[in-house]
C-alpha cells in the first residue's frame, strides 16, 4: 500500500531541538523560563499591533480565559460562529453559559454579519444581551472583520477572535487575532506551526496578559504561603513546549508560503472541472494562510458527492475530511438558539478539506492529481 498522505501533518524546521536542549541544559522544564518568554516575544513581533501574548497549554485554554476576562458567568449568553470546531464553543459551556450560534456567509464561510445583528437585537429584546462574541477565521480565511467589529462596537459587546487556524492570515494588512479584545491561537499538531500541543492568548494590554498568566498558574495570590482568592487553572505552556514553538517561528513564513502554494495547486487542478469550487479569498482585502485547502462539490452538476471523493481518496490511503459540522447541528448543542439560514449546513453537506500540509512532495501531489482526474473523468 502507498504511504499515507495526511490532511495536515506536523512539519519541523530543524532548530526546535536547539531550544529544547537549552531548556534541558539549564533545567528549565517548568511552565516558565526563557523559551516561554522568547516564544511570546516572537509571536508579538510577528503579529505587530503592539499586542501582548500569553503562551498557554492549548487554544481552548486561551479561549476559556478570554471568556473569564470578559466576565462571562453562569447563565450568560455568548454568540458563537456555528461552522467551527467544537473547541470554539466548549469553553462557553465550561462557564455555565449558553451559546447562541450564527450562520455563515458565502464569501468567507465565516460569521454572517447580517445574522449576527439580528441575533443581538433579538437576544436584547428577550432581556439577554450577549456577554461576548466569538468569531472564527475558518481554515485560515479572515472573517469580514469591518462589519463584525462595527456591530460588536455598536452594541458594546467584547469581540473574541478564534484565530486558531489563522496564524499568518491578514485582513486589510492587519494580522488575524489582533482585531478583538482577545485573540486565540493554537499550536496543535495539525496547525500551520506546532508545539505538539499548546496555544496562546493575544491581548492588547499588559493588565489583560498579567491576569491571564495569573489565572493560568492556579491563581496563586502574592503571599509566602499558598493562598487563593480566585479559581485558577493549570493552563501555562511549558518551557520545553515553547522551545519547539521558537524553532517553528523561524520557519513560519515558509510554512504560510507552502500552504498558499498548495491552494494554488488545487485552483489549477480544478480550473476545468465544472461544479467544483475551490475555497478562495473573495478579494485582495483578504489574505489567507490557507491552513487547509477546501472545495465544494455540486452534486447536480458533477453527478458526484464530496463523500464519493472522500472514500475514493481513502482507498488510495489519502486523508481528506468533510468540513466542520455546524455546532447548531451537534447533539450536545441541539437546544441552543440559532440565527441564520442554511449556508453552513449546505457547506457541510458539499464541502471537503483536501491534503494541505507544507511538507507534501511532488510525488504526493501527483498521487492526488491522479485520484481527482480519474474520479471526475468517470
Amino acid at each position: 500500500m502507498n504511504l499515507k498522505i495526511w490532511l495536515s501533518s506536523p512539519h519541523m524546521g530543524g532548530d526546535e531541538l536547539k531550544y529544547i536542549h537549552e531548556a534541558f541544559d539549564a533545567n528549565w522544564v517548568a511552565p516558565l523560563g526563557p523559551n516561554v518568554d522568547g516564544f511570546e516575544q516572537d509571536l508579538e513581533k510577528f503579529l505587530h499591533d503592539d499586542v501582548k501574548v500569553a503562551a498557554l497549554s492549548a487554544g481552548t485554554a486561551a479561549l476559556h480565559l478570554a471568556l473569564i476576562e470578559c466576565g462571562v458567568e453562569h447563565g450568560d449568553e455568548v454568540i458563537c460562529q456555528s461552522m467551527t470546531f467544537s473547541a470554539s464553543a466548549n469553553p462557553i459551556a465550561y462557564q455555565g453559559a449558553i451559546p447562541v450560534f450564527i450562520d455563515s456567509e458565502k464569501d468567507t464561510w465565516n460569521m454572517c454579519p447580517i445574522a449576527l445583528q439580528k441575533a443581538i437585537e433579538d437576544r436584547i429584546s428577550k432581556g439577554k444581551k450577549p456577554k461576548a462574541i466569538i468569531v472564527v477565521h475558518l481554515y485560515g480565511m479572515p472573517a469580514k472583520m469591518d462589519e463584525i467589529s462595527s456591530i460588536a462596537t455598536k452594541y458594546e459587546i467584547p469581540l473574541i477572535e478564534d484565530a486558531a487556524e489563522a496564524l499568518g492570515s491578514k485582513y486589510k494588512g492587519k494580522s488575524c487575532g489582533t482585531f478583538g479584545r482577545f485573540g486565540i491561537l493554537s499550536f496543535n499538531g495539525n496547525k500551520i506551526i506546532t508545539t505538539s500541543g499548546g496555544g496562546a492568548l493575544v491581548c492588547h494590554t499588559q493588565e489583560d496578559k498579567n491576569k491571564a498568566v495569573f489565572l493560568s498558574t492556579q491563581a496563586r495570590d502574592n503571599a509566602p504561603h499558598y493562598q487563593h482568592s480566585h479559581i485558577g487553572y493549570n493552563y501555562r505552556m511549558s518551557n520545553i513546549t515553547a522551545g519547539i514553538g521558537r524553532g517553528q517561528m523561524e520557519v513560519l513564513n515558509e510554512r504560510v508560503k507552502a500552504r498558499r502554494n498548495m491552494h494554488n495547486f488545487y485552483v489549477d487542478l480544478f480550473k476545468d472541472i465544472e461544479g467544483v469550487g475551490v475555497f478562495s479569498e473573495p478579494s485582495n482585502e483578504f489574505y489567507s494562510n490557507h491552513w487547509l485547502s477546501a472545495i465544494t462539490i455540486d452534486p447536480v452538476q458533477t453527478g458526484k458527492t464530496r463523500e464519493d471523493l472522500r472514500l475514493t481518496f481513502l482507498e488510495e490511503n489519502i486523508e481528506s475530511r468533510p468540513l466542520w459540522k455546524p455546532m447548531h447541528l451537534q447533539p450536545i448543542f441541539s437546544e441552543a438558539p440559532y440565527y441564520g439560514e442554511k449556508v453552513a449546513e449546505d457547506l457541510f453537506e458539499n464541502g471537503l478539506c483536501l491534503p494541505s500540509g507544507s511538507n507534501l512532495t511532488d510525488e504526493d501531489r501527483n498521487r492526488i492529481t491522479k485520484v481527482i482526474t480519474d474520479f471526475f473523468s468517470k
